[in-house]
């Protein structure tokens, strides 16, 4: 099996295709939108949410099957309903021709990229890939990393505070190193902000990395 270089997309403003309107397409139509694209879907039929979202002119819909040329301007395209091989095939074939980028649905010969399991907490998102070897191990640990049980992603649960903190880092020219950081955030951060007991968990970090700023400071060489 190949191996897939991992990225993030930046979608907004951008025209994607979304095939299927059955639940699958109306989840990547949601995604996308989430994310900003200019969302077109192409299906006969559609669920009574992707509807909605038409009729509220949120996404477009052409309500037909798949034409030649339909990914003209395109710069992503996803064939959610995999049902109509011939279909899928020529989607393919034209992605291919005009280097649009093209996920089909577990059917992984076809795609330009595959797309991973995904986990949000905040602004921390976690892309879960087998290269296309186990679509169902990707969806099994996302589930275990969804979980409130999970450890793993605690420090997402931060993730608001850690932005702010750094915010302030910048706008007082504090010479933190990525090591030092690391260094401050200590556990009991976040159980203080457990505790709801955040904006002491905020001062105690920021302290932290004034502390390591100013002993760099008068560490550091001084110049004649």
């Amino acid at each position: 099996m190949p191996s897939y270089y991992p990225i993030y997309l930046d979608v907004r403003g951008r025209r994607c295709l979304v095939y299927g309107g059955n639940h699958e397409g109306e989840r990547k139509v949601k995604y996308l939108l989430e994310c900003g694209a200019d969302v077109t879907f192409i299906s006969a039929d559609a669920t009574s949410e992707l509807r909605a979202m038409a009729s509220d002119g949120r996404i477009r819909w052409e309500q037909r099957g798949y034409r030649p040329g339909d990914l003209e301007g395109a710069w992503l395209a996803i064939v959610a309903d995999t049902r109509d091989q011939e279909a899928n095939e020529a989607i393919s074939g034209e992605a291919r021709e005009r280097n649009v980028l093209l996920n089909v649905a577990d059917v992984t010969h076809l795609c330009t990229f595959i797309a991973p399991s995904i986990v949000q907490r905040n602004d921390v998102t976690v892309a879960v890939s087998t290269a296309g070897t186990s679509p169902a191990l990707a969806r099994r640990l996302r589930d275990e990393m969804s979980s409130q049980d999970c450890h793993c992603l605690r420090w997402a649960e931060f993730g608001p505070v850690l932005a702010d903190v750094r915010k302030e880092v910048r706008s007082r020219n504090l010479r933190v190193t990525p090591d030092q950081w690391q260094e401050c955030m200590t556990d009991d951060l976040i159980d203080l902000h457990r505790a709801g007991r955040t904006a002491e968990a905020r001062a105690k970090l920021l302290a932290a990395l004034e502390a390591k700023a100013h002993l760099a400071t008068s560490q550091a060489p001084q110049t004649s």
